[in-house]
């Protein structure tokens, strides 16, 4: 192909000779068209990628949430903290029926590291339970802690 300058009035400068200008613009539009549609197409299939991504994030483990925040805590004291504190979620918190005074010994062993109730994370007509449900969780926890195999 040679270029050749085309000085009629509808043409701006060089252009292929065996070429006409519009077949160059057809050309230009389908290369258009099949760059929009290889985007989209890129962006349909990287679309329920990202999704399956995130959905495990949404829903996280509340039994593997509570052994990484109780763990720090127990590191020093036990020679398997991840196990103590597995055990403490799984024995000593399951016996307690009440769910606001389960929340709160979770927090308290997850923020200390002991079986804690502070009375400001139970509403005032069950701060009365506070005592009888650390007689309820002594023995499981006392297992957990010396014997948390078991």
């Amino acid at each position: 192909m040679r270029l050749a300058r085309i000085t009629d009035e509808t043409s701006h400068g060089y252009q292929f000779c065996n070429q006409p200008t519009a077949n160059r613009r057809t050309r230009a539009i389908m290369f258009f068209r099949i760059c929009a549609a290889t985007f989209l197409t890129f962006l349909i299939a990287i679309g329920p990628a990202q999704a399956q991504v995130r959905s495990p994030n949404k829903l996280p483990d509340p039994r593997g949430e509570f052994v990484r925040q109780c763990a720090p805590h127990m590191l020093g004291r036990w020679a398997h903290p991840e196990e103590v504190c597995g055990c403490l979620h799984d024995h000593a918190a399951a016996v307690i029926e009440d769910r606001d005074l389960r929340e709160a010994l979770l927090r308290g062993i997850s923020e200390t590291g002991v079986p804690t109730i502070e009375t400001d994370w139970v509403p005032a007509s069950k701060q009365s339970k506070i005592g009888p449900t650390f007689t309820k969780i002594a023995k499981p926890t006392l297992q957990c802690m010396f014997d948390p195999a078991k």
